[in-house]
């Protein structure tokens, strides 16, 4: 199926490597013009190369999302790479490295951090990216959001109330742009095989005792703490194709819409 996303621009944010990179590469696959973002300039050139290789078109904006100046320049950047932006994948996230697990060990900088860099950092490229996809009569501004943002274990709990966040932003987003032809939507992966998650394997497999044998530690976390009904666990492709998906001129009819990508993971109805 063509889904007519040719000649349309991107930027998609924390594309320099994981799911941020898969979606930049799916995207440039169906002949999107994708800036890829990024703190580290050579990783995310790492990306655009590969892209550029393969065929597609692909720029580079980098800066650190959590301060104005810095995501302003983005931004700008992002939209003089190809003369606009006509899609925004809001996929940059993630908790300060030294955060506690347990509630009452985070601290209120933990929170107000893990806000800014998952929630405001979005705000600030909507309101500069935005105005422009209206005023041209269309759209996508697809944000990347979690399982834990609203089947939350009490774990980590200020990312998931980020995400719970993230999730409302969306919606009330989508109302203020009603027919516009910009659609908001949330894209709520669960658990994805990345950098991040073979660490967790690791630690997994030396706390239960599995000899260093990640698959063995992927099949116990699924048996013991995912409980999803799909026997595998997610790859960055999973999440690159939903919003690839999303970001068609032929999804024009979901708008506002949370889109699990988790395996069957939440106990939820929706």
């Amino acid at each position: 199926m063509d889904l007519n996303l040719e000649g349309k621009r991107a930027l998609v944010t924390g594309s320099s490597a994981g799911i941020g990179a898969e979606i930049a590469r799916m995207l440039a696959c169906e002949g999107v013009a994708v800036v890829v973002h990024g703190r580290d300039r050579a990783r995310a050139s790492q990306v655009a190369e590969a892209i550029l290789a393969a065929g597609g078109r692909a720029a580079v904006a980098t800066g650190d999302l959590a301060g104005e100046a810095e995501a302003t320049a983005v931004a700008e950047a992002a939209a003089g790479a190809f003369g606009g932006i006509d899609i925004l994948v809001n996929n940059a996230g993630g908790r300060r490295q030294q955060a506690a697990d347990a509630w009452f060990d985070l601290t209120a900088a933990d929170w107000l951090d893990t806000f800014n860099t998952n929630v405001v950092s979005a705000v600030r490229l909507i309101k500069m990216l935005a105005g422009p996809m209206k005023q041209r009569g269309w759209g996508r501004i697809i944000n990347i959001s979690s399982l834990g943002g609203q089947s939350t274990s009490g774990q980590r709990a200020e990312y998931a109330a980020a995400k719970g966040a993230m999730n409302n932003l969306t919606v009330g987003l989508a109302k203020v742009l009603a027919r516009t032809g910009v659609t908001v939507n949330t894209v709520s992966p669960g658990m994805v095989a990345t950098g991040a998650y073979d660490e967790m394997l690791r630690a997994v497999a030396e706390r239960e005792s599995l000899d260093g044998d990640l698959g063995a530690a992927a099949q116990w976390m699924l048996a013991n703490v995912v409980r999803q009904t799909v026997g595998r666990v997610g790859r960055p492709d999973d999440i690159a194709f939903t919003v690839t998906c999303l970001a068609s001129p032929r999804s024009d009819f979901i708008n506002g819409a949370n889109v699990r990508v988790d395996g069957g993971a939440s106990p939820a109805v929706n």
